[in-house]
């Protein structure tokens, strides 16, 4: 097993619209590719309170390649991502993190 952490800093003041996409559309996609999220964090103290955190579980890297490749190619992602920024864009980086459990974590 393999975790990814997602780390989505916003433009600004876009932190509530990118929650309503994941609420509203990103979650059924990835449940619709067989992604499986197990857990979505907003940062309380940090860098920045702008922020999503996700964490995503994976069988082994082609898993992660095929439904990955599969999600952001999806022709209703790519359209509900476009409406969701008219009013501009949303997300200003990403930073992620392809993940191993250690010998002692309780997360295997």
């Amino acid at each position: 097993m393999i975790y990814e952490s997602r780390t989505y800093r916003c433009v600004p003041g876009r932190l509530p619209a990118l929650l309503k996409r994941f609420e509203t559309t990103t979650l059924r996609l990835f449940d619709k590719h067989g992604i499986r999220a197990i857990g979505f964090f907003t940062t309380l103290v940090g860098a920045s309170n702008q922020e999503l955190t996700y964490l995503l579980a994976w069988e082994n890297l082609a898993e992660r390649d095929q439904k990955w490749t599969a999600f952001v190619t999806d022709p209703e992602w790519v359209a509900a991502r476009a409406k969701s920024e008219e009013d501009g864009q949303i997300v200003e980086t990403i930073a992620n993190q392809l993940l191993t459990p250690t010998a002692f974590s309780a997360m295997k």
